[in-house]
């Protein structure tokens, strides 16, 4: 009987197990490269956390000194304004003198010839052309008339109805009956508001003839809403002859030009209808656009305004003319953008007794507060839109913009 054959030697010897001081050296071994990982991953952490750190220090001492340099610039700005409008001073002529009551009756009883003397003497028809005066007077009411002055006749006789009865050309209304009674010659023209401030320079003449002789080349705005230091910085190429606020509702406000610091042209041309794209933006705020809610800047919402203030609705009061000439010093805010009290206190004595703060912000105070607003932080805000710089324009301007887009 055949023998079964014997397993080999190898497949049954027992296994040997390692020696027990070789285990313990190889985990020491692991564990000494697990600590030393540890320790790099620690070391790396730290180093991470230090860039980080210095990073962090690096956005705000960058956004600190870009904070400076746009504060340097608003400066240099401002600046420019004040030597553009110091450039006008050399245009400062004498006003003429309104002519007496008696004189006025006599011009009024010889017809046409009379009214063409009576608008010749008031030096206020710009240029020389007789023609071109007697052809105005011929047209008596015809709203479409447009004098060569500062006067816009079918809104004049809107305006002042009695002009309407008077038989003779409305811009000579006005020079005999309108001026007397402080009428206002032009939507841009405020007489109350110029005599108020000029009174004392008047004499024998009148608030239209001294503003466009001489208040106008002294900075003397004509309107709450019309700022004349502003209006120079802007550079404005002006026709013989011709006063800045006439440049404007002749070219300027094609051209872009803007009339206040709170009233910006692109933006509110994008809300005027389409019927009213050749009026001034300016002229048609003031004569329609605030009563159908229009906004003049992104940080001053019309509609809101007379929403919130419910005085001021009430009284028939234009909003951005009641905010700066009184509403900011009451505490009253311009929009829900701008908290006019926190800005008042955030400002200090940097704020000078005389400037709006709204203005002053967007002048130059958006780069010199921490919080313009409360929880807005100025530096941060910047970090996160380093667009604005080469935008020119201010953090707050820029968050109401994005808002009025959601």
């Amino acid at each position: 009987m055949a023998k079964t054959a014997a397993p080999p030697k190898a497949a049954l010897a027992t296994p040997v197990e390692p020696r027990l001081p070789e285990v313990a050296q190889k985990a020491a071994a692991v564990a000494k490269k697990v600590a030393g990982l540890r320790a790099d991953l620690a070391l790396a952490h730290d180093l991470t956390h230090q860039a980080q750190v210095r990073e962090a220090l690096s956005r705000s001492e960058l956004t600190l000194a870009l904070g400076a340099a746009l504060k340097a610039r608003a400066d240099a700005i401002a600046g420019a304004r004040r030597d553009a409008l110091a450039g006008w001073a050399a245009k400062v002529n004498r006003p003429p003198r309104s002519p007496s009551r008696a004189a006025q009756r006599l011009f009024l009883r010889l017809g046409i010839s009379g009214q063409v003397r009576l608008i010749v003497d008031s030096r206020l028809w710009r240029g020389a052309d007789l023609s071109d005066i007697t052809a105005y007077v011929r047209r008596g009411n015809d709203p479409a008339a447009a004098p060569r002055a500062l006067f816009d006749q079918a809104w004049y006789l809107k305006t002042q109805p009695q002009a309407q009865a008077f038989g003779r050309a409305p811009f000579v209304h006005y020079l005999t009956r309108g001026m007397a009674a402080d009428a206002a010659p032009h939507p841009l023209f405020d007489p109350v508001f110029y005599r108020s401030r000029n009174a004392a320079e008047f004499g024998e003449t009148s608030p239209l003839a001294h503003f466009v002789y001489a208040g106008a080349w002294l900075g003397r705005d004509p309107h709450p809403l019309f700022d004349l230091a502003h209006y120079a910085g802007q550079r404005p190429t002006l026709a013989a002859g011709e006063d800045p606020v006439s440049h404007y509702v002749r070219a300027g406000w094609r051209y872009g030009l803007s009339p206040h610091p709170l009233f910006d042209p692109a933006w509110y041309r994008r809300q005027m209808p389409r019927q009213a794209a050749e009026l001034p933006p300016l002229a048609h705020y003031l004569t329609e656009g605030w009563r159908q809610g229009l906004s003049p800047h992104p940080l001053f919402d019309a509609k809101w305004y007379l929403e919130q203030y419910e005085d001021i609705a009430a009284a028939g009061l234009e909003p951005l003319t009641h905010y700066l000439a009184g509403g900011a010093t009451e505490g009253r805010n311009p929009s829900p953008w701008f908290d006019t009290a926190h800005y008042v206190a955030a400002r200090g004595a940097g704020l000078e007794a005389d400037v709006n703060p709204l203005v002053d912000y967007l002048q130059g105070g958006a780069w010199a507060v921490a919080e313009s607003r409360p929880g807005f932080p100025t530096a941060a805000y910047l970090a996160q839109h380093p667009e604005l710089v080469a935008q020119g324009m201010t953090p707050l301007e820029h968050w109401a913009r994005q808002g009025s887009k959601a």
